[in-house]
């Protein structure tokens, strides 16, 4: 069990999200930058799709009931681990964990010790696993928080207690394996360019709005969260007015409303949306948009074909 003493500004329980729900209206979500979380269940033995904790802008301060194993990527931060109790052995033994706690190692948090993490250097997202991963009552075959829908866990809030499954899980079904990496280099910052496919509806704008998303800078709002990125820059002019009929939508969708401003879908957009889209986030490069933070700079490659 995993007592959140502090959850930092935003955080909640991510797995690979629940596919295959659109036709309901319901989003798919899960983590944001889901090769972090697959990184750091890998370092710590569990499937990749096992839940972890995606914590926005880091801050979190999380007691461990039982000793367990941990392993945090996606943003750097600082991490402490420091005692829960009294009495020389949970120090010593806290003290120990605390030197080998770091981004993209498995570590060992001792049964009452405190995890403590600091703000991101860079990015925005962080993520920690836990061998056997956290065991929140699945919804939709998923333990996702989806922050449109409302489905799965509530975003984590002071006092809150997280299961967390077995450590030797189901071997037959592999969802934890023995740990095998003691360290996987964590990449610094990619530059801020998301490359970009034809959207399906840029015959909507002027030949000068290709120019534009291509041309950038764009700066990301404040107003940004799990749902997309929104930005602020050259306006993408339409030759069309109104509104299209509600059509489907992917993570990475680059819709733009009347503003011009465009914005980048992430992982709990809607299913289904009547701006018009002018191009597409590729697949690859959905991590990078999900690591940027409000007042960083991005720009668009890849003009889109009309």
């Amino acid at each position: 069990m995993i007592e959140v003493l502090a959850p930092g500004p935003y955080a909640t329980v991510q797995d690979l999200g629940r596919p295959g729900y659109a036709h309901l209206g319901v989003p798919r979500s899960g983590a944001a930058d889901a090769p972090s979380l697959r990184l750091a269940n890998r370092l710590v033995g569990n499937a990749e799709g096992l839940a972890g904790i995606e914590l926005t802008f880091g801050g979190a301060w999380l007691r461990f009931h039982d000793g367990g194993w941990a392993a945090l990527t996606g943003a750097p931060v600082a991490v402490a681990v420091a005692p829960g109790g009294e009495g020389t052995g949970p120090l010593e033994a806290a003290r120990k964990a605390g030197a080998r706690a770091g981004m993209g190692v498995p570590f060992w948090v001792p049964a009452g010790a405190e995890l403590r993490l600091g703000t991101p250097a860079w990015g925005l997202r962080t993520y920690l696993a836990v061998r056997g991963g956290i065991a929140a009552e699945p919804v939709l075959g998923s333990r996702s928080t989806d922050s449109l829908s409302g489905l799965g866990p509530e975003p984590l809030r002071a006092g809150a207690l997280l299961p967390v499954g077995p450590p030797r899980g189901d071997t037959a079904a592999g969802t934890v394996t023995g740990i095998v990496a003691d360290l996987a280099p964590l990449p610094g910052p990619r530059p801020a360019v998301l490359r970009v496919l034809p959207g399906p509806r840029d015959d909507w704008f002027t030949p000068d709005a290709a120019e534009a998303l291509g041309a950038g800078p764009y700066v990301v709002s404040q107003d940004s969260n799990r749902v997309g990125v929104r930005l602020s820059g050259p306006e993408l002019v339409r030759t069309k007015e109104g509104e299209l009929p509600s059509e489907g939508m992917v993570a990475g969708a680059v819709q733009v409303p009347p503003s011009g401003q465009p914005i980048v879908f992430l992982a709990d957009h809607p299913p289904t949306g009547g701006y018009p889209v002018i191009a597409v986030v590729t697949a690859a490069d959905l991590p990078v948009a999900a690591q940027l933070r409000p007042g960083d700079e991005v720009r668009f490659t890849g003009r889109p074909a009309r």
